[in-house]
């Protein structure tokens, strides 16, 4: 079995997303996460989860969207994740490419989310892009004040961002974009990942992966980023879906 563990079922609509969902099950993807990018929506992840038992939800705001409203407590974060379908927070962090939102209140958003995984033990789903250093020593200078978890979702960033947080605990997880035929060096830095803090993800409807680059992608096309992440790591695609969902279970608790 295969986890996608970070995807967007929100994004797809009526009939449509429950095809998504359909086609997922009959490619053999257990479960999935569909993740909150605005806590004002956070009731909409939370109905897709509701209605389906092989889906759970996170609940957050997405760095773009940080400016949307005034930066919230941890405790009002902490507060939308008392429901049983709820695993982990985000996602949340910082994206200095498109500066969607002021940097400053990115980062206050991103240590409120960080505060909020302390607070209610749950992992941050981290969105990281153009802005490894200041993430690094924002998650550093978090996890002096008190461990927490999480894992870097879609990882796309550099070996030094890898390695700080994989210093930390921190799980990394990989997107289609590591079977791009460019990607080499995302390939080299998978290689090197501990096998205990491996997870795969679509992050879909985005970033399909080869064959189906350029294409709309979903949840059951996970399968093909596993299999790429097996290869690196010397499994079949058996072995690595053990393995990716045995670190699911670790770093998910309240999905175990």
């Amino acid at each position: 079995m295969l986890i996608d563990s970070h995807c967007h079922l929100d994004y797809f609509q009526g009939e449509d997303r429950e095809a998504v969902i359909a086609r997922a099950a009959a490619a053999g993807i257990g479960e999935m996460v569909t993740i909150g990018t605005r806590l004002t929506e956070s009731d909409v992840v939370r109905g897709i989860a509701e209605s389906h038992p092989n889906i759970w939800c996170t609940v957050g705001i997405h760095p773009h969207n940080a400016g949307e409203h005034p930066v919230p407590t941890p405790e009002a974060i902490v507060a939308e994740t008392n429901h049983p379908r709820v695993i982990g927070i985000g996602e949340s962090g910082l994206d200095y490419f498109y500066d969607k939102a002021p940097r400053d209140l990115q980062q206050d958003s991103f240590r409120a989310h960080i505060r909020a995984a302390r607070l209610a033990d749950l992992p941050l789903c981290i969105h990281a892009r153009d802005a490894d250093d200041d993430i690094a020593a924002m998650l550093r200078d978090e996890y002096a004040a008190g461990p927490y978890s999480f894992l870097l979702h879609c990882f796309s960033s550099t070996r030094a961002l890898c390695e700080a947080a994989l210093e930390l605990g921190g799980y990394i997880s990989f997107s289609g974009i590591l079977t791009f035929p460019k990607s080499q060096e995302i390939r080299d830095i998978a290689r090197d990942v501990p096998s205990d803090r491996l997870l795969v993800e679509t992050d879909s409807p985005y970033l399909a992966p080869v064959p189906f680059r350029g294409k709309r992608n979903e949840p059951g096309l996970v399968a093909h980023t596993a299999r790429v992440l097996g290869e690196i790591h010397g499994l079949d695609p058996a072995g690595i879906a053990d393995l990716t969902t045995a670190n699911f279970r670790r770093l998910f608790k309240k999905a175990a």
